[in-house]
């Protein structure tokens, strides 16, 4: 293999778009995150939505069928879902393959696999369309080099699992942007993946080749471009550290930013185990990211405060903050405290 068929293949996946959302019959809107995610981070990319019962759930886009979405730009359609067990319903087949027959190519990030479904392979291969199962990541992934790229680096860390890190990421890559400073939003799950267009699903990659997966989202650089990497896991939880760990040696951060949600005492699905405290968390996130970037600092924190009020959320931001001396910020509130997160993730 040459080198430089080794470096396409070793490519982060890249998405058609824009995006019709498909809601299936879910009635729920926590099981239609991606969909959500989406329409919340890139509804200029979204046309749509297309849902085969009338009971699902509505992220509040105009209903269409594929055929309309196309003709309105769609280029794909993802399968915005995500299930207990990750899989594809026999109810959602004829939406599923009326969006073939449209001229749509399918995207999921579940574990389910579009092209093991042999009805969908058949009209994939039929109408000459793709079947794009996100969390695979690419062939060819090198493992590490640890050697320093060009350019500048954030990564969001977490206390726990599904605590804010995209969410974090994407805001700050957006505030970034806002301030005239280049920036690119590098995606490491299926949801974050739909949003930008592409990035590596981490989860997805064999342990060893974590780093260098790191490495190949997160390329050379201009000097002063950022490149706002979005976390997965937790250095403290007992099942996912590791793909925390290969993320982080391998995006070697010049800043972290740690994610918590206060009040959550112990590990989502895992109540044996304590959330660590902002301080140990900071910690072993600094200590860890040393072995391949010896300079690398803590930008501050944000909180997800959607469960608390405005003056509540003030009140504790503030206070850790000053027990920290770091900035303390919801991104999603906005703010002052916000703003000096930005500062201080900027400064030299």
């Amino acid at each position: 293999m040459t080198a430089s068929l080794a470096r396409r293949e070793s490519s982060p996946v890249s998405l058609p778009q824009p995006y019709l959302l498909f809601l299936g019959d879910v009635t729920e809107a926590g099981f239609a995150k991606t969909a959500f995610g989406l329409k919340d981070w890139a509804a200029d990319l979204c046309v749509g939505e297309l849902a085969c019962s009338s009971d699902a759930v509505t992220t509040g886009l105009t209903r269409m069928t594929p055929k309309k979405a196309y003709v309105r730009g769609a280029r794909a359609m993802v399968i915005g879902v995500a299930n207990p067990g990750g899989v594809i319903k026999p109810s959602w087949m004829p939406s599923l393959l009326d969006a073939l027959e449209a001229g749509l190519d399918l995207i999921a990030g579940m574990h389910a696999r579009l092209e093991d479904a042999p009805e969908l392979k058949a009209a994939a291969e039929r109408y000459g369309r793709k079947l794009i199962d996100v969390r695979r990541p690419p062939a060819g992934i090198p493992i590490a080099t640890g050697r320093k790229r060009t350019g500048k680096r954030l990564l969001t860390v977490g206390t726990d699992c599904a605590i804010g890190k995209k969410y974090t990421a994407l805001a700050l890559a957006a505030a970034f942007k806002a301030r005239g400073v280049g920036a690119d939003f590098r995606a490491s799950g299926q949801t974050g993946i739909m949003i930008a267009g592409g990035g590596v699903p981490m989860d997805a990659v064999v342990s060893d080749f974590e780093a260098g997966a790191a490495e190949i989202l997160s390329p050379d650089a201009a000097p002063d471009h950022w490149d706002v990497i979005e976390g997965q896991g937790s250095l403290s939880h007992p099942a996912y550290a590791a793909v925390s760990l290969g993320l982080l040696h391998g995006s070697q951060p010049d800043v972290v930013v740690l994610c918590h949600e206060p009040g959550r005492e112990r590990l989502l699905g895992f109540p044996e185990f304590r959330t660590p405290s902002l301080i140990d968390a900071i910690a072993v996130n600094l200590q860890m990211g040393a072995l391949t970037n010896p300079n690398i600092r803590c930008g501050g924190v944000s909180f997800n405060t959607s469960a608390l009020t405005q003056q509540e959320a003030e009140v504790l931001m503030a206070v850790a903050s000053t027990a920290l001396s770091l900035p303390v910020a919801d991104p999603l509130r906005g703010g002052p405290a916000f703003e000096r997160l930005v500062d201080n993730c900027l400064a030299p």
